[in-house]
């Protein structure tokens, strides 16, 4: 295998290093990481976290030009972790290397607002290639899973576009969408916990899925919010 250094990043010869913040909770994985990304002459590691909730604090502080982010972790979830990131840095770019193929991960991923996403045990070359197509202002996504999404971009069902969704359901549904808690949306609708869960069990049931992500990946791909 060629060393990191080897593959360019389309970035000007004389620009800055991307400074690199880590969010991983395998120390293993963390130290492979870092001693690969670090031997690349434009890039710097400047932090590491080991749960989502201080990859976000690290974030904020560290302010980095790209975060590499793991899905499951303590604490706070890489795809919470990102959202959060993504809504105080805008221009941090986000690449998520993670085990995790569901779709409904992959979805709610992108959804997030990771930059691009990509599968532990890839070469070194392809998550490089992943870097640079983020920086670059592209989305990537890893060959292995870039089937599973584009079905899932295909056009919804007759039974998505007919869910009949009450008027009430479908402010919890868009809430759902934007990633707020049941109690952060029991605050937003000044409904009481009880009520807002009613509400949500409704949805998941009319749309026929098992859990939030899958919720929002649904209301997404069918235009309900």
């Amino acid at each position: 295998m060629l060393p990191a250094s080897f593959y360019p990043l389309n970035l000007p010869l004389d620009a800055p290093p991307l400074r690199v913040l880590i969010v991983e909770d395998d120390p293993m994985m963390q130290l492979g990481l870092e001693q690969s990304l670090m031997s690349h002459p434009q890039l710097e590691i400047v932090g590491q976290a080991e749960d989502g909730y201080l990859g976000v604090q690290r974030a904020l502080q560290l302010k980095p030009d790209l975060v590499v982010m793991d899905i499951g972790l303590p604490r706070l979830d890489g795809i919470a972790a990102t959202q959060q990131i993504k809504a105080a840095l805008p221009k941090t770019h986000v690449v998520m290397l993670t085990s995790h193929q569901r779709s409904t991960e992959i979805i709610a991923a992108l959804s997030s607002g990771a930059d691009a996403y990509c599968i532990k045990g890839a070469s070194i070359e392809r998550l490089l290639s992943a870097i640079a197509a983020a920086v670059d202002g592209a989305t990537y996504l890893d060959p292995q899973i870039a089937r599973s999404v584009i079905d899932n971009l295909k056009p919804p069902t007759n039974s998505e576009n007919n869910v009949n969704l009450s008027s009430r359901e479908l402010e919890v549904l868009k809430l759902i969408v934007e990633g707020l808690s049941n109690p952060e949306i029991a605050k937003k609708l000044y409904l009481s916990p009880n009520t807002v869960k009613t509400h949500v069990r409704g949805v998941m049931n009319k749309l026929s899925v098992d859990d939030r992500v899958q919720a929002a990946v649904v209301a997404l791909r069918s235009g309900l919010v």
